[in-house]
């Protein structure tokens, strides 16, 4: 079949692929996303396009395969056995930089059909390559349909849509016109064959294969009809070879019992169905695949699977993913039991987290007895489930595994239960519950192992709370004595973390120390849980810097790695750290992205928080404002954390300040303060409240002499300098409304200007009324726009290269440090010029410092 209406595709398609694949050094880089329905012939548009690729220009093709489950680094593993590379590490460490390379090597056009059916872990290799592309010799073809909210694939399109130099095409219907036009002389009436296929060119091509047929009513019949004239035994090998999803192995021929010999090939390939691809046979379409299996007869197809299963076992070299989708197919509960298991291991070596909690899933299905293995099974998926944030699934089955263990009197495997349900629990911010299964997981009667892990649970989540002593009392313990490794380190961490509470700062390179051997380990959630505290307590010690370059590192690799339940929490971290800097547009980026995600409740407590005061402060949306104060206060009830609880109630006195309605939570806040008073590390948060009450006229009676100089300052009325220390800590707003409150006017006018220049309008007008009440004349004039330098309305990218202009690199150095192209780089430039106000690269640098840049 020719292509029809595809021309403005076609040369969309193939000048991004010349241009990027040049080989006179005018090469850049690029990403091309081919969309369209099944069967609308995104993989004959992107072959006709590739034609024309330049000689001396190499074609690395790969699809991805329809599997149940998908085949963990599949397209990725084609591509570097193609290359005589294999991949061979029993993990993902390195493989992305190691993809990389191995498709740079040479200037190169890399296909990826069918990402529809992409694997996680190969996203995230895709993702890796795609934030280097501009500057590498290779053209990135990604063919797919259009995916669901949630698949894997939507990270790799948002990259990819954040690109300028990406070309994305599309694949529309065909007219009734082109529908005529492909339909030739079949003498079929082109509107009517236009309303049943949609336009969609493979389903109308199968129609006009059946040339004096009636038109058939599903696309099913359609690819059949192409059948019609086959022996029994002919039609009895096309089903067999549908039952692989990817290809027939050509290896598979001899042992699978269906005669397909060369005559038998040939009869089969006339029927337009199948191709020869460089893993075997397989359909030309998936839809007629399809319409294949739907025609077996019933019981048929688990026969037929069960035939390639035995031959797979006989040849072998099969992966597990493969092996597990025919037995579940051919309903042999042992060998998937068997072979399921093997793939989900198999996952998890390679952060293919999703895809384990799939195998898991389905290898439990064929085990109906409440037996050890059973449990087993049942715990390792609790885990996968955690570390994908699916909580609520990974409590139902460890309680599932805990009733098992109850049953068989397992000791060692009930405290193993108890222990992953406290960590679960606390992640769904339910402390209490959380501290009972710890409680109940340091069972006397239980292994070393088991015990000593369950302490480390109970030290980590007193620490949490700052009951410090219950903690280093604890690890004292503990420690000397731990009998693994895992074990050791977390006792390590959580001693670190509670001495950076009490005010050590050299356990910030502890910590970091200990993360560092957790990852080289490949405990990735321990090295992770690591970053996220001592960027945690970075932020509430306004160590603002510090904490900035903690999560440039920790974020990436929680994606990297594939731990969604730690990147949530440290992404609400610096949704936190961009509101104290002032950077509103990043902070609400980094919060409603958690927030969307719907996961952990522990990680929405500081999304909630933000998103509320960004609202309040801008006037935008008050009842949107209170939601996000409700639910933080219930989780915060939840939490029973002294630091929440006081973050909450100064969310609530703020909103009081500005709205000038009372709030009977308010009532509470002499008891939180006096709870605080006796916990370390609590000063930041202490000291905010006070100031709050302050300005609602309800100073505390309580002393200043723990709190951090900017709120000892502004309390003793000192809000000249208390500006001056916010600013140096690098907190515009905080210490914008220090100033506001001067008894000085002209320092607390020069406080409203700078609320004006932050664009928080409904916090400059609730200023500027106090103001005027006080009597004070000589104040700013409401601007129409910010008038001053702010990084308010930046997104995160924009940040990225603010900091980089900041430093003073020139368009290419940016653009190498990106891996973006430099015109990429000089649009982003401009952008950010833009959006500060600021005419120059040098205005940057000059005020590096005060927009919280360096």
């Amino acid at each position: 079949m020719g292509l029809f209406e595809r021309a403005p595709q076609l040369d969309a398609l193939a000048g991004a692929i010349a241009r990027g694949a040049a080989t006179d050094g005018s090469a850049s880089g690029s990403v091309v996303t081919v969309a369209g329905d099944a069967g609308a012939g995104k993989t004959s548009l992107v072959a006709a396009a590739l034609t024309g690729v330049p000689e001396g220009v190499r074609v690395l093709r790969a699809a991805c395969d329809p599997l149940s489950t998908p085949r963990p680094l599949g397209p990725v593993r084609d591509i570097q056995v193609g290359l005589g590379d294999p991949f061979e590490s029993d993990t993902l460490l390195g493989a992305e930089a190691r993809f990389a390379a191995q498709v740079s090597a040479a200037p190169t056009v890399l296909v990826i059909d069918d990402a529809q059916w992409i694997d996680a872990a190969s996203v995230e290799v895709l993702r890796f390559l795609v934030r280097r592309i501009e500057a590498l010799p290779v053209v990135l073809v990604i063919a797919h349909r259009d995916v669901p909210l949630g698949h894997a694939l939507l990270a790799l399109l948002g990259d990819v849509a954040r690109m300028e130099s990406a070309t994305r095409v599309g694949t529309p219907p065909l007219s009734v016109d082109a529908v005529r036009d492909l339909l030739g002389d079949v003498g079929a009436d082109a509107a009517h064959v236009r309303a049943l296929t949609g336009g969609n060119p493979f389903f109308v091509a199968e129609i006009a294969r059946s040339p004096g047929d009636d038109l058939p009513p599903t696309v099913r019949d359609a690819v059949i009809a192409s059948t019609t004239g086959l022996s029994t035994g002919e039609l009895e090998a096309l089903q067999l070879i549908a039952t692989a999803p990817d290809a027939f192995d050509d290896r598979l021929l001899p042992f699978a019992g269906a005669g397909i010999d060369v005559p038998t090939l040939r009869r089969l390939e006339a029927t337009g169905l199948l191709v020869r691809t460089s893993h075997g046979i397989a359909f030309r379409h998936e839809l007629a695949r399809l319409a294949v299996v739907a025609s077996t007869e019933p019981g048929v197809e688990a026969l037929l699977h069960r035939r390639v299963l035995d031959a797979w076992e006989r040849v072998g070299g099969a992966d597990d993913a493969v092996l597990t989708h025919h037995a579940a197919a051919a309903g042999d509960r042992e060998r998937t039991l068997r072979y399921a298991v093997r793939a989900a291991a198999d996952a998890t070596r390679t952060a293919s987290h999703t895809e384990a909690v799939a195998f898991l899933t389905l290898a439990l299905e064929q085990l109906a007895d409440d037996t050890a293995e059973r449990a087993r099974l049942l715990e390792l998926l609790s885990t996968e489930q955690y570390m994908v944030s699916r909580l609520p699934a990974s409590l139902s089955s460890i309680d599932a595994a805990l009733r098992i263990r109850e049953l068989l009197g397992d000791h060692d495997g009930i405290s193993t239960a108890h222990d992953r349900r406290a960590v679960v629990e606390y992640y769904s911010a339910r402390r209490r519950e959380a501290e009972r299964h710890a409680e109940a997981a340091v069972d006397p009667a239980a292994g070393a192992v088991a015990v000593a892990s369950a302490q480390a649970t109970r030290a980590y989540l007193a620490y949490r709370r700052h009951d410090l002593a219950t903690a280093r009392s604890i690890v004292g313990a503990e420690l000397d004595t731990a009998p693994v490794d895992a074990v050791a380190l977390r006792l390590s961490i959580t001693a670190a973390a509670a001495s950076l509470v009490d005010g050590d700062t050299s356990a910030r390179t502890l910590l970091r120390q200990h993360a560092s051997a957790a990852l080289e380990r490949s405990l990735d959630e321990i090295g992770t849980t690591a970053y996220s505290n001592l960027s945690a307590l970075d932020i509430e010690h306004r160590r603002l810097a510090d904490a900035e370059a903690v999560l440039a590192e920790a974020i990436p690799l929680t994606i990297d790695r594939d731990i969604p339940v730690c990147g949530q929490w440290q992404t609400g971290m610096r949704a936190r750290l961009h509101l104290l800097r002032g950077r509103w547009a990043a902070s609400a980026e980094d919060a409603a992205s958690v927030l969307d995600s719907g996961w952990a409740p522990l990680a929405a407590v500081w999304p909630h928080i933000v998103s509320a005061l960004l609202e309040l402060r801008r006037g935008e949306d008050r009842p949107a404002a209170d939601a996000h104060v409700r639910a933080a206060a219930e989780l915060a009830d939840r939490l029973d954390e002294s630091l929440v609880t006081l973050a909450v109630l100064s969310v609530r006195a703020e909103r009081a300040w500005l709205t000038g309605d009372a709030d009977a939570a308010l009532d509470d806040a002499d008891a939180a303060l006096e709870t605080a008073a006796s916990l370390p590390g609590t000063q930041w948060a202490v000291g905010d409240l006070r100031v709050w009450l302050a300005r609602l006229g309800r100073p505390s009676a309580a002393t200043d002499d723990r709190l951090p100089e900017p709120y000892r300052l502004e309390l003793s009325c000192a809000h000249a300098a208390a500006d001056r220390a916010w600013r140096e800590l690098g907190a515009p707003f905080d210490a914008a409304i220090a100033a506001v409150h001067a008894r000085d006017a002209a320092t607390a006018a020069a406080g409203l200007a700078s609320l004006d220049a932050l664009d928080v309008p409904a916090t400059a007008a609730r200023a500027r009324r106090m103001l005027t009440e006080r009597g004070i004349r000589s104040l700013p004039a409401r601007p129409r726009t910010a008038t001053l330098a702010n990084p308010s309305g930046l997104t995160n990218r924009q940040l990225d290269v603010a900091r980089l202009v900041a430093r003073g690199l020139t368009n290419a150095e940016l653009a190498r440090e990106l891996y973006i192209s430099p015109k990429t780089a000089d649009h982003h430039v401009s952008a950010v010029l833009g959006k500060l106000g600021l005419a120059s690269r040098r205005d940057i640098v000059r005020a590096a410092a005060s927009l919280g840049l360096e």
